[in-house]
């Protein structure tokens, strides 16, 4: 008996990007888990919900060590999404799936499927036509952003991410709230959250702020505790950059 489908409406898959945080870690895991430990203990809460990524290419492990890994940051909260830069050894069963640069995807419908045929003269029913996805249009280059300004200030809990271009925040930023962007950071007030600039891979970021007391800054994946820096510019106008792999700190007027 043939099934004749009476709702021809289509399926509408839609293309998404997600900001992730990447972790690479490195060996002896013992040593970067303590200093993992030691960023969480003094930024309470900075893994909590965040999709993860680990990236782990070019790290001699065995897959029993990944699982361990994966454990480890389990206990801790942190939830890997994906596993980046893993040999096909590397993956099994119940462990998070392989993971490859992400690239901006476009909307696209899948067509509907179209009735079978009826059957003529005692003969076989017709097969229906098996339904399948159209092909991704080319996405519209959009118009590109420089910056964004967010004309109040961030309150705790709240997350400005921004990952185009620069973001300038006219206010301040509280404590447990975070301000992540591709470019550089202007905070034009306190900043007593978290700034992390260059977070897609800009080493020429800055951070800017006229009043520097945060828990955490960042520029392309690198960073630091406000606690390691000079005590001198703690709650001074300040601008953060980045020489080599080293965060440098200095007072503005």
């Amino acid at each position: 008996m043939t099934k004749s489908l009476t709702d021809t409406r289509p399926i509408r898959l839609k293309g998404r990007s997600f900001l992730a945080l990447v972790l690479s870690p490195e060996l002896p895991f013992d040593g970067w888990l303590a200093r993992l430990d030691d960023l969480a203990s003094r930024s309470t809460g900075f893994f909590l919900g965040r999709p993860i990524v680990l990236d782990v290419e070019g790290l001699e492990i065995s897959q029993e060590q990944l699982k361990e890994l994966i454990g480890e940051l389990g206990e801790r909260s942190v939830r890997i999404m994906g596993i980046e830069g893993a040999r096909s050894s590397l993956l099994g069963i119940g462990m998070p799936p392989a993971m490859k640069g992400g690239r901006p995807a476009a909307d696209f419908e899948a067509p509907a499927a179209e009735a079978a045929p009826a059957a003529k003269n005692g003969g076989k029913a017709g097969t229906a036509p098996v339904a399948k996805a159209a092909a991704a249009p080319e996405p519209q280059a959009p118009r590109p952003v420089a910056s964004i300004i967010v004309n109040q200030p961030v309150r705790s809990g709240q997350s400005i991410i921004f990952p185009e271009g620069d973001v300038t925040i006219i206010g301040s930023v509280a404590s447990g709230a975070e301000v992540v962007a591709g470019g550089s950071i202007h905070i034009y007030g306190a900043l007593r959250g978290r700034a992390m600039a260059g977070s897609v891979g800009n080493a020429d970021a800055r951070i800017f702020c006229r009043k520097l007391e945060a828990e955490l800054l960042a520029i392309d994946g690198l960073y630091k505790m406000v606690d390691d820096m000079d005590a001198k510019l703690r709650g001074q106008a300040v601008q953060i950059w980045l020489e080599g792999d080293t965060i440098k700190a200095e007072t503005v007027a």
